[in-house]
């Protein structure tokens, strides 16, 4: 029977997550919202059902590693590099800003200067957690407003390590005697800065050099036993050793998940890593939002909701007006800075892990602090709502105004490619050198090691993966692709996958070549494109299918066979 109650908070929880996904979705708000109330409703302050303890702790804290991990893998050192601007120009000045605002606002009500430092500087911070889920539901990562707002926030993520350190070398005491004394405070503070620049150049550094002669050999070794359990205990692994590692040097777990990811964001086998960790990302983050949700205390809500919701509009307003200047000032039109304003506005996560520090609880006040948490609870909530708001303010301006966007912020800074070749044999090869030659961009993918080793070694750029299962299909955004090719694949595979495909992205064009005439009919009635392969000329029949789906002219896709006859004869 204890073995049953102990299931009970697990069931608990996931039954909270399901009814908030399909409620919320049905209402048309996000699923944040539901974490939220269902976390109120089983706390210690309403039916008590859960406690918060060092479990739950950890697997909130859980989701926002995975989340930041899965960040990291998007930012290869060549793309912060590309974006520095955003992270290093737009991300400093509107931290410089809104600090500046909120510090000074602490300062004036009485709070010591390093206090108001660490307290003003965690609600300077946007929800890396909340943020990224909202612009991808719709459909704004790729473009410059969610690429520059996912830079911003990396810069964010970093600067709150650094809050971290800062507010756990304060020494606890109450109100505003919450540190010794004001020289003593300074050096200490310097110090801690100082050595937490040091600690993370070297940890940025040991996991470049992980990624780079470490962790593709290992991923290269796993690959060859075709075991999908063993990928996922080993990106498992990866996630939270990366995070624990950080911890035990005095950074945070967040900093070591995030270039855990960094390690893997230019491997072959990046898509499969998310594919295998999405699930539990997604999983824990949602336990995250139910544990804030379980911090706080309705009677709060209903006492003080006056200073609650001052709190809210007065942190909304400020960080839009500071973000929104910020990105006019780095060269944004005003549109596009009022929506990077907007949607960057709530407050972070980190409020939460940084006002629980002791000292800076104790400096706050009790009272306070459950004002503060609810507040901060109640803007992550509206962030769709404030973010809609942005949106259609910004059109309200560009409309009333007349402006014209510059073409830096309606093209997307990273577009998917159009065409996805599944094996990289050699008709598979023959199709991307023809997109090449055509400047057509291209994902190729194959799950056979040695293929993709071949293929590798040979210059081609491959991801490790099988299309098989949906998840990596929905990893590399297939529902964004053009036209899907196999390479020369057995007919019942082609069958099964087309199954797979056409249920889950309809749109898609599906090409196939096969070695047998009476496979043709067979793949043609289940509506896919079916090409025989030319023993004399392989891919080539498929490769000219594939560039005429692209609308590329006839007479250049002729001139590029004659090239590639005449090439294939000469060799």
């Amino acid at each position: 029977m204890e073995d049953v109650f102990a299931l009970l908070p697990a069931i608990l929880l996931l039954a909270i997550c399901i009814v908030s996904i399909l409620l919320m979705r049905r209402l048309g708000l996000s699923p944040i919202v539901g974490y939220l109330l269902g976390g109120v409703l089983i706390g210690h302050h309403a039916f008590g059902w859960i406690h918060e303890n060092g479990t739950t702790h950890l697997l909130a804290e859980l989701g926002v590693v995975f989340l930041l991990f899965d960040i990291g893998m998007h930012f290869s050192v060549r793309h912060i590099w590309e974006t520095r601007r955003d992270i290093f120009g737009l991300g400093s000045l509107q931290m410089g800003l809104t600090l500046l605002a909120f510090g000074g606002g602490l300062m004036l009500c009485g709070f010591p200067f390093e206090i108001a430092l660490v307290l003003g500087g965690a609600l300077s911070l946007s929800s890396t957690a909340v943020v990224i889920p909202t612009l991808s539901e719709r459909g704004q990562s790729k473009c410059p407003v969610g690429r520059t707002s996912t830079a911003v926030l990396i810069f964010q993520d970093v600067f709150a390590i650094f809050l971290l350190i800062l507010a756990g070398s304060l020494t606890g005491g109450g109100g505003t005697e919450a540190v010794e004394s004001a020289d003593v405070a300074q050096t200490s503070l310097l110090t801690s800065v100082g050595l937490a620049v040091v600690k993370g150049a070297i940890a940025f550094a040991i996991a470049f050099a992980l990624g780079r002669y470490a962790i593709r050999p290992l991923f290269s070794v796993v690959a060859r036993t075709r075991n999908d359990e063993i990928f996922t205990a080993l990106a498992l692994l990866i996630v939270l050793a990366m995070a624990a590692a950080s911890g035990w040097a005095g950074l945070s777990l967040t900093l070591g998940a995030f270039l855990g990811g960094m390690m893997l964001a230019e491997t072959p086998y990046r898509h499969l890593i998310r594919t295998e960790v999405k699930p539990f990302r997604g999983l824990l983050l949602a336990f995250f939002f139910i544990s804030i949700g379980m911090s706080l205390d309705w009677h709060v809500l209903l006492s003080g909701w006056w200073q609650i919701l001052s709190l809210v509009a007065a942190m909304i307003l400020i960080k839009a007006i500071a973000i929104s200047a910020s990105a006019k000032i780095v060269g944004w039109s005003l549109p596009g800075s009022m929506q990077l304003g907007f949607v960057l506005a709530q407050g972070s996560e980190f409020v939460f892990v940084i006002v629980s520090i002791p000292a800076v609880r104790a400096a706050v006040g009790e009272q306070y602090v459950g004002v503060l948490f609810c507040a901060t609870a109640i803007s992550l909530a509206l962030t769709p709502t404030v973010s809609e708001l942005g949106n259609r303010l910004a059109l309200h301006v560009r409309t009333r105004r007349s402006i014209e966007l510059p073409k830096s912020e309606v093209t997307p800074i990273e577009t998917t490619a159009p065409v996805v070749i599944f094996r990289m044999n050699e008709v598979g090869r023959t199709v991307a050198d023809a997109l090449t030659a055509h400047q057509i961009e291209f994902t190729a993918i194959d799950n056979d090691y040695d293929r993709f080793n071949a293929a590798t070694v040979d210059g081609y750029q491959v991801t490790f993966g099988d299309l098989a299962d949906l998840r990596m299909a929905e990893t590399i955004s297939m529902d964004q692709r053009s036209v899907l090719v196999f390479g020369n694949i057995r007919v019942d595979v082609a069958i099964d996958l087309n199954h797979i495909v056409l249920e889950r992205f309809p749109k898609l064009m599906r090409i196939a070549s096969v070695t047998d005439k009476a496979d043709v009919e067979r793949l043609e009635n289940l509506g896919m494109h079916a090409i025989v392969t030319n023993s004399e000329n392989p891919g080539v029949g498929l490769a000219e299918k594939v560039l005429s789906a692209m609308s590329v002219e006839q007479e250049k896709i002729d001139a590029w066979i004659e090239r590639r006859i005449r090439k294939e004869v000469s060799a």
